[in-house]
């Protein structure tokens, strides 16, 4: 099989160590699959913080006639958190979608046989 090479390290929680065993069993077509999902996944969560930073935003809006100090403190922090979390998201969205094409380059081979 062609692909990447996995540092494995042990651990001694059943649960964990069947998980890695199950990942090196995959297939090729599994494996894309899976990073397919996963890519979905990050674009859900993208989507989310994005929502996030919305109703952070709009609170910050709500909060200029209001003028509660309490929200004035604590609103621009956590707006920077989230946003940061964003960034961060959207990051290894972009580095994983990279690391998935790459993985299909490499073992074009494997995922265009027929079974």
């Amino acid at each position: 099989m062609g692909g990447y090479l996995y540092e494995i390290r042990v651990f001694y929680w059943p649960g964990v160590c069947s998980f890695f065993l199950n990942i090196l069993n995959m297939d090729p077509k599994q494996r894309l699959a899976l990073m397919d999902k996963i890519i979905r996944e990050l674009d859900d969560l993208k989507n989310s913080q994005t929502s996030v930073l919305k109703k952070i935003a709009q609170i910050e809006a709500d909060n200029i006639n209001l003028e509660a100090g309490i929200l004035s403190d604590g609103l621009p922090d956590l707006h920077e958190e989230v946003d940061h979390g964003l960034q961060k998201v959207s990051e290894l969205h972009e580095q994983f979608t990279e690391f998935r094409n790459k993985y299909e380059i490499d073992n074009q081979k494997f995922l265009t046989e027929t079974q």
